[in-house]
């Protein structure tokens, strides 16, 4: 099983960086796309909602991949719009939080949020995917 497109938003370049390497070598998604905020993600869901043409083929990131401390618009602020019925068109993306640490409260927050499949740690490796995969399998 291979996804067809993944967001990562983060607002480390080298974290980003790292995202699209590990996710293009395993063969986990076609495609990567990456925001560097929260912000700058739902600005990419609003081109997908009002932007495209009929005959444009309409992806949506399946998989995304989200770090919790960012400027503008950190994970949390992000969850709070994207998990909003404006864009519930694109509430079938399964939530990965992706943090440098992990504080339980933050933990505790995650279980609010049904989108949330799982918190894990950065940065993505290869068994971290393999272990996604068999998670997010059908």
């Amino acid at each position: 099983m291979m996804l067809e497109q993944i967001l990562c938003i983060d607002d480390d370049p080298i974290t980003l960086m790292l995202c699209k390497k590990v996710i293009s070598k395993s063969s986990f998604s076609k495609e990567v796309i990456t925001a560097q905020n929260g912000e700058e993600a739902l600005h990419h869901f609003n081109n997908l909602k009002y932007h495209n043409s009929k005959n444009t083929v309409n992806k949506k990131p399946e998989l995304i991949f989200l770090d919790l401390n960012m400027p503008v618009m950190g994970g949390w602020e992000f969850l709070d719009h994207f998990t909003s019925p404006d864009y519930a068109e694109f509430n079938n993306a399964n939530v990965i939080v992706l943090s440098s640490t992990i504080d339980p409260e933050d933990l505790a927050k995650a279980k609010k949020y049904p989108i949330i499949i799982d918190f894990l740690s950065k940065p993505i490796t290869q068994p971290m995917l393999e272990y996604l995969k068999k998670k997010i399998e059908p």
